[in-house]
């Protein structure tokens, strides 16, 4: 048996060694390694066969680009001699600053903490790394409509890029104006204002915010919708970019209507000392406005001790600005108004007031500081103009007002 097992075995090995020599496994070696390298290379050149197709079959012909629009892009560029247009991706989307710096539209989704929070972001580097045509911003406070809408209609006429307008009206009031208006989409998100109450305060701020989000405006200015202009555009224009004040009336009152009103919870943040009234009508720059709705020392405290007949739209802005902005304010207002005749409102114009001579003489009445030395132009606007007069404004704003130069 052993045997057997041993003759078996001694076969199988002659028989391995028979098939498995030198020669023969250097064969099979040699076409393995040859087999191996072909299919590497032809693996290698059906991909790249494959990707020139695809770019082939995608790529139009050098005929069909020239003759082929190109592609529209997916945001309007801004005009050149606004903001710069150069960085712009492949896909024709405007990245990086003149992204940022589109204005954006007047209606939002922001609520009353994200809007300043947004709005008080300033850059600290002051000169701008384009071409900035400074604006003013007007900034109407209404009820609804804008009856007085066509004086100023032709008062903006002709002066596109110097001006932006915001106009705070009752949220539930929802007439549209023609879209060949300057006012055509120019309400901001809104809440109910009452007369006298502290919800007018938090109005002029959002206005003041919404305004802030375009970083063209440098000047603004809050009107309602009784107030006209007494000059032409360019007079006002650059009466407000050469000033070097802020528009902010505040004086002491010792009078029920002024001290009287101060109550005492705001000590020791304010003292009756630095108690101001004033005009509600403001002209405030950039620097200021952004301080005003970025205040959160004074703010929550009008707001949680004036009401009744505290009446802080007379008293909020000329103690804020008298307690840390005086000295850049020149102490008076822009708007006209008429409380001659006493009582808590002023006088209003009716249509047969507009005269030639009395919007002259609101255009010369008084002298007052400006930059420094005495003029007669104290007053660019004027208020309460009542709707039956505005025919009349429309004959006599040529001749007066000098709306066509």
């Amino acid at each position: 048996m052993k045997s057997q097992n041993q003759n078996s075995l001694a076969t199988t090995i002659n028989l391995l060694g028979s098939r498995w020599n030198p020669l023969h496994l250097f064969s099979c070696f040699f076409f393995f390694a040859f087999g191996l390298t072909f299919g590497i290379i032809l693996s290698f050149n059906l991909k790249n066969f494959s990707f020139n197709l695809q770019v082939t079959q995608s790529s139009p012909s050098p005929s069909a680009s020239a003759s082929a629009p190109p592609p529209s892009p997916l945001v309007s560029p801004l005009p050149a001699s606004t903001y710069p247009t150069n960085e712009t991706s492949k896909a024709g989307r405007r990245i990086g600053l003149s992204e940022y710096m589109k204005p954006p539209n007047a209606m939002h989704d922001m609520d009353d903490e994200e809007l300043p929070w947004r709005a008080s972001m300033a850059p600290q580097i002051r000169e701008f790394p384009f071409k900035r045509v400074p604006k003013v911003a007007f900034m109407f406070l209404t009820k609804g409509p804008l009856p007085l809408a066509p004086l100023w209609e032709l008062f903006f006429k002709g002066h596109e890029g110097l001006y932006s307008i915001y106009v705070h009206s009752h949220p539930s009031f929802n007439e549209t104006e023609p879209e060949n208006s300057v006012f055509h989409d120019r309400r901001i998100p809104s809440k109910e204002v009452q007369w006298g109450k502290f919800n007018m305060i938090e109005a002029e701020r959002r206005l003041l915010a919404n305004a802030l989000l375009d970083f063209s405006n440098y000047h603004f200015v809050l009107l309602s919708e009784s107030c006209i202009p007494l000059f032409n555009f360019s007079t006002i224009y650059s009466y407000l970019m050469n000033s070097t004040r802020n528009y902010v009336q505040t004086y002491d009152f010792p009078g029920p209507v002024g001290r009287g009103r101060y109550k005492e919870q705001m000590y020791p943040t304010i003292t009756i000392e630095q108690w101001r009234k004033g005009s509600q009508w403001f002209a405030v720059d950039r620097n200021l406005a952004t301080e005003i709705i970025s205040d959160q020392t004074y703010f929550p405290i009008f707001q949680k001790h004036c009401k009744s007949s505290c009446y802080a739209d007379e008293h909020y802005l000329p103690t804020f600005v008298g307690i840390k902005f005086w000295e850049r304010s020149a102490n008076r207002s822009l708007t006209w108004v008429d409380w001659s005749r006493g009582g808590a409102h002023p006088a209003r114009f009716m249509r047969w007031d507009v005269t030639i001579e009395s919007l002259k003489r609101l255009r010369s009445e008084g002298r007052c500081d400006y930059n420094g030395k005495s003029t007669n132009i104290c007053f660019l606007f004027a208020r309460k103009v009542m709707p039956s007069a505005l025919e009349r404004l429309l004959r006599f704003a040529p001749k007066v007002m000098h709306f066509n130069s």
